[in-house]
Formats: C-alpha cells, structure tokens, sequence
C-alpha cells in the first residue's frame, strides 16, 4: 500500500516528474542550513504546544529562546478561548497532536491535527504555521492540507461536513503584529469535490506507477511555460536547462514588446 501525505499530494499536482524524483527515486536535496533552521524552529515550537496541551513543563523550551516566548505569549493574548479548557469535557474532546488515517483506493493517507476539539454539534482542526504572514485565502483553501485535513475527518467521524472547520494560526511574529489566523469552513459540495479530486490524481498516480515499474516510463513533465522548472532542483535531470533559457529569453520579448504597445498607446 502506497503511503502519501497532503505534501506528496501537493508535489503530484505541481509537478508529478519531480514527485518521481523526489520520493520515487529518494533524489531529494539537503536543506540549506537557513531551512535547516526553520524547520527545527517550527518543530520546536509544536513540541512546546503539545507538552503545554499536556500540562508539561515547558521553561527548557522557551528560557533560551526569547523569540519563541514572545510567539507563545503573543499567541495566548490572541486567542486566550482557544487555551481555555473544555466547559464541558464530559461530552468533549481536545487533543494535540491528533492523528487519523485514510485509506482511499488502496492508497493510506495519514493526517496530523496540531490540535483537534470536539464537541457535540461541532469538530475543529488547528494548525500552527510558523511563518509569518498568512498565505492568499485562496490559494491555502486549494492547497492539499487544507483539502485533505477536512475530508478525512469527515470520512473518520459522524460528524457532518457542515461540522467541521480548520483554522491556520500564524504563531510567528512579524514586527508589532499580533499572530494572525485564516479560518475555512466545510460543506458537502466542497466534500464532494474533494472526493472527485482524489479520485482523479490516485487513478493518475496508479497509471503513472505501473507504466514508471513496468516499463520504465517516467512520469509527465510540466509545460515550460508554467515557470515551474526555473528554480527547480532537478532542471538539468529533466534535461529543461536549454528550454528554460529560451523560455526566458521568449518572456523578456514578449515584456518588451507589451512594453513597448503601451508605450505608444500612451503617445497616443
């Protein structure tokens, strides 16, 4: 059984032969020490969430990280209900760190709420982000953790699609502002949707499996034209450097002869 997580499916959408690569074949490259960084930032910081969930001690985690005490404290004064215990916990339920798992078409999919609470007419799902600034509404609603966090808890639970909501919080702070949240909301056309989705890539991914074991074929690139291959990692293996450049170049004609319409529309 093939595993995937709302990354890989974000990757398959984006560009499925550098999902070949990346997890296939295991050719991904190492973090640069800046991402090395804030990857351990964010871990921490999840840690320092869940122990405090747990009623655990958490001084070691914030006495020698000023940035992080702030983040948290900020992050208390915000949202002090979401730190406030259940009223009724005999007929709730609050957990961090939450898993659940899926499996769908022979494919097992396991998600990981930050922190999840239940009650009885409604389910919620909380996620730390620790990056500053909230990413477009639009595009994080697209986006396959959004899709995917909502859709198994619907699948696992009785509880409804109408039920259920996600909410991106912001931990990072960025200069004087507060932490920041994007909240979705859930409904069974965008359930449906989702399914329909799904359905469509895993039948892809299985196609593209078979023919990559079986014959050898490599899974599809994406067109030269989307830009995605201009700071990808693996440009020269697909063998898009030539394509790229020209790519480019066809983008600076193509701005200087807009440039140059507009230039004269405004003489006119």
């Amino acid at each position: 059984m093939f595993r995937l997580s709302q990354g890989q499916l974000n990757l398959l959408t984006t560009c499925p032969r550098k999902f070949q690569h990346t997890y296939i074949e295991q050719l991904a490259t190492p973090y640069s020490p800046e991402q090395q960084e804030k990857l351990a930032w964010g871990s921490k910081f999840h840690l320092l969430m869940q122990q405090r969930e747990l009623g655990l001690p958490i001084e070691s985690l914030i006495e020698e990280d000023a940035e992080m005490h702030n983040c948290l404290t900020a992050f208390i004064n915000t949202t002090p209900e979401l730190f406030t215990p259940l009223e009724n916990s005999d007929s709730s339920f609050r957990q961090a760190e939450h898993p659940r798992t899926l499996i769908f078409q022979n494919y097992l999919f396991t998600v990981i709420y930050d922190l999840f609470i239940a009650e009885p007419t409604q389910a919620k799902i909380f996620d730390w982000k620790t990056y500053p600034r909230p990413q477009n509404h639009k595009l994080l609603a697209q986006n396959w953790q959004t899709r995917l966090y909502l859709y198994v808890l619907a699948e696992t639970s009785n509880y409804l699609p109408k039920q259920i909501s996600m909410t991106y919080w912001f931990v990072q702070l960025a200069g004087e502002n507060n932490p920041q949240s994007l909240n979705f909301s859930y409904s069974k056309i965008k359930h449906e949707q989702t399914r329909k989705d799904l359905t469509i890539i895993l039948n892809q991914l299985t196609k593209w499996l078979n023919l990559y074991h079986e014959e050898g074929e490599p899974f599809p690139q994406v067109e030269i034209t989307s830009k995605n291959c201009d700071l990808c990692q693996f440009i020269t293996r697909c063998d898009r450097t030539q394509e790229t450049e020209e790519n480019y170049l066809n983008n600076i004609i193509a701005d200087i002869a807009n440039n140059n319409i507009y230039s004269n529309r405004q003489g006119d």
